[in-house]
């Protein structure tokens, strides 16, 4: 596997194509988009954040349209009554259940407080603020352990903007026990404090290492960086490309499944990799989120292209005999926020967050 695969140009021709007047359509049958189940808040919050993505190479004229409509989408979800989020809603515009997963309630904070941070238009930017305000009491309730890491991060974001007293509260308060579910599970050889590990698994300890070095934690960094090592030497394949854990999952003491292989895991530990970098400057991490990008590119167990870089678009993950060949919304937006950060990494950007001498004295905490 070659140390770099390509870049791509910033592509949105299967956004647009993903993408009507109400949101982006959660599944495709291959390269079209699949009315039959309309859309999904989750799908909606993650292209909003492609959104602020893609601002950096195309300006903000050019992505402000579908910014606006996803916020207008993530406000039309919540549910005033209940304060959560709904997730699933028909072509028709009308909603499917009274209250979303705790993992959408989780993955529309992080759109939210990234969009507070992030986005130039004043007036949206507050919009996301008053929405994050309105849903962070039942956000501080979430039990679910992804829900609660994007929570931690959607925190981390609105406070470089918006360092309210509430906001950090929940701040502390959530990633406090995702630190607790980690440092009390059972001692041994398996360090993850579930039985079995599932999906988007490396987010957690992205979480950790991210709330680590904001909150001034030394132990919260070290627990994420030591599970997150853990997770990159399971997934690494003889080759040294990334294996990611199938969707059959991995449960303690048995067999790590090898397919289905989702875009979304590749993308969480690239994330999650870009963060203990910033944090430790170690290099190694860059290596992983180069293995990580890779992946979608040919550097996987069957050395096939995952991403359709020509449409801007992923198929929906790797089987034993190919890709599936649908296209969906989540696997598009996992390729599409990949590609960003490593565009990011290979041109010097810096994101928000420790490196060079502030993540040694991060650590040193």
């Amino acid at each position: 596997m070659p140390d770099r695969v390509p870049l791509h140009p910033v592509n949105r021709a299967h956004l647009d194509v993903m993408t009507d007047s109400v949101g982006i359509m959660q599944h495709a049958t291959g390269q079209r988009p699949d009315p039959a189940h309309g859309y999904c808040t989750d799908d909606v919050a993650r292209a909003l954040r492609v959104d602020l993505l893609h601002q950096r190479d195309l300006g903000w004229p050019a992505v402000a349209v579908g910014a606006s409509r996803s916020l207008r989408f993530l406000e039309d979800a919540f549910d005033p009554a209940t304060g959560r989020f709904r997730n699933f809603r028909r072509a028709d515009g009308s909603w499917l259940e009274g209250t979303g997963s705790e993992d959408c309630h989780g993955r529309t904070m992080l759109a939210l407080g990234e969009t507070m941070a992030r986005a130039p238009d004043e007036r949206l930017a507050e919009s996301a603020g008053r929405l994050f305000a309105r849903a962070l009491p039942a956000a501080r309730e979430l039990g679910a352990m992804r829900a609660q890491a994007s929570v931690v991060l959607g925190c981390d974001a609105a406070m470089e903007v918006a360092p309210t007293g509430p906001t950090m509260l929940a701040y502390r308060l959530i990633a406090g026990r995702l630190r607790s579910a980690f440092v009390s599970r059972p001692a041994g050889a398996w360090p993850w404090p579930e039985t079995r590990l599932t999906y988007e698994n490396a987010l957690p300890t992205q979480a950790l290492i991210v709330a680590g070095h904001y909150l001034g934690s030394r132990p919260m960094i070290s627990v994420g960086l030591d599970v997150l090592d853990w997770l990159i030497v399971a997934q690494t394949g003889p080759a040294g490309h990334l294996s990611p854990i199938g969707n059959g999952w991995w449960s303690r003491g048995g067999e790590k499944s090898q397919f289905d292989q989702q875009p979304i895991e590749a993308t969480a530990l690239l994330l999650a990799a870009e963060s203990a970098r910033a944090a430790t400057n170690e290099d190694r991490y860059r290596t992983a989120m180069e293995q990580a990008y890779a992946w979608f590119l040919g550097g996987n167990d069957l050395g096939v292209f995952v991403a359709d870089p020509e449409r801007g678009a992923s198929y929906d993950g790797l089987t034993p005999h190919g890709v599936n060949t649908n296209q969906g919304a989540e696997s598009t937006l996992m390729w599409l926020i990949a590609l960003e950060h490593v565009r990011m990494l290979r041109t010097g950007q810096v994101r928000a967050g420790a490196s060079g001498d502030d993540a040694v004295a991060a650590i040193a905490i």
